[in-house]
């Protein structure tokens, strides 16, 4: 088959964005030529790729204009770049636009990948933007005849809602061959990784600290919370057993994680993104073999059901958490060991690149109407 063009674009630094490098690294493999397009909003850190890359340069000091500025820059950037033999693959809503008029104007295949429900996002909640963002959801969306998403919640929000079938390509980790010997911590060791935003939990898992003895919690990640939670463990005075480990790469991050006796994905019901997401902490730490505590929202019960891999906590009370990870650390790693290998074999990006590979192969396929 004659392999086209592929353009990604996304609003990213593409740094520690894993989905995308993901992806990109599969058609990359698979002999797509890749043009990879973000920016250098939150910073533009040196990286190394097998593919083409590069970054916007915006000059918006807010992040409400730098939606509209890198949506014009980045029509811009296409329009130079595309041609009839070209994919365009737009990942989430806030790269969408552009990506859409061009493949319009050119007929040419769109591939649009929605990470979360964009216009539900916690973040968006109530305000002007949020009008603005479900707008354009509401006009581009139906309209795809291409498109992914990472949760089947997410997939089953998008049929409902537009009335599209997203095929479902989950953000799981590449196989890790795990062979090594289960650490014996002193004290044990709950790890949340991730973004430290709102509704993740975190703030929770630190006061359900005072109710565990002999556990420290580390906090791997950055966000605009973290001054806030550090400011909560020295008024609570839990220095002594929460730590924050800072943005780590994705490598060092592994390493970490690997040294867990208790992964964390408490994510709150703050609206449908969160609601109906796979967060990737999860199937991160069941790569790592490490056990974790869930909330109680569809996507974590769905993996329980499927596989004993951990606890999902009562509530959001720190006294349940606490409760939740004292159970996980009574029964210890090794015991978590026969379901985590068997999720892992299963929940792993080798299994989703085929779903993901069936689509570009598709809009491969796609004959522009002369």
């Amino acid at each position: 088959m004659n392999r086209k063009k592929i353009i990604t674009s996304a609003f990213s630094n593409l740094y520690t964005d894993q989905r995308i490098e993901k992806v990109c690294r599969t058609l990359h493999e698979k002999g797509y030529e890749i043009e990879l397009i973000g920016n250098n909003w939150n910073g533009a850190e040196k990286m190394i790729r097998p593919y083409s890359f590069s970054r916007i340069s915006l000059v918006s000091k807010s992040l409400k204009t730098a939606y509209f500025e890198f949506n014009w820059k980045l029509y811009q950037e296409l329009k130079k770049r595309v041609d009839l033999d070209t994919i365009l693959h737009a990942n989430d809503l806030d790269a969408l636009l552009p990506n859409y008029i061009l493949a319009k104007k050119l007929n040419i295949p769109l591939i649009f990948d929605s990470h979360e429900i964009f216009s539900e996002m916690p973040a968006i909640q109530g305000k002007m933007s949020q009008k603005l963002w479900r707008y354009l959801e509401k006009k581009l969306v139906p309209d795809q005849q291409f498109m992914i998403t990472a949760s089947k919640g997410y997939a089953y929000w998008f049929k409902k809602k537009y009335g599209v079938d997203p095929v479902v390509v989950q953000n799981a980790p590449r196989k890790l061959n795990f062979n090594q010997k289960i650490p014996d911590n002193h004290p044990k060791i709950v790890l949340y990784q991730g973004a430290i935003n709102p509704f993740r939990g975190i703030d929770k898992a630190i006061l359900a600290m005072k109710h565990l003895d002999h556990v420290i919690f580390k906090i791997a990640g950055d966000g605009p919370k973290k001054k806030e939670y550090e400011n909560l463990v020295l008024k609570e005075n839990l220095q002594h057993k929460v730590e924050f480990l800072g943005k780590l790469l994705p490598e060092d991050l592994q390493k970490v994680t690997l040294t867990a006796d208790c992964g964390m994905s408490i994510e709150e019901n703050g609206g449908e993104s969160y609601y109906y997401s796979l967060p990737n902490k999860v199937l991160d730490s069941i790569q790592a073999r490490v056990p974790v505590i869930l909330s109680n929202l569809p996507e974590m019960q769905n993996i329980k059901r499927q596989f004993d891999i951990g606890e999902i906590i009562a509530s959001h009370e720190p006294m349940d958490i606490a409760k939740a990870i004292q159970a996980v650390l009574n029964r210890g790693r090794e015991s978590y060991l026969p379901e985590l290998e068997k999720a892992a074999a299963i929940l792993c990006w080798e299994n989703e690149e085929v779903k993901l590979l069936n689509v570009f192969d598709k809009a491969s396929k796609f004959q522009a109407v002369t």
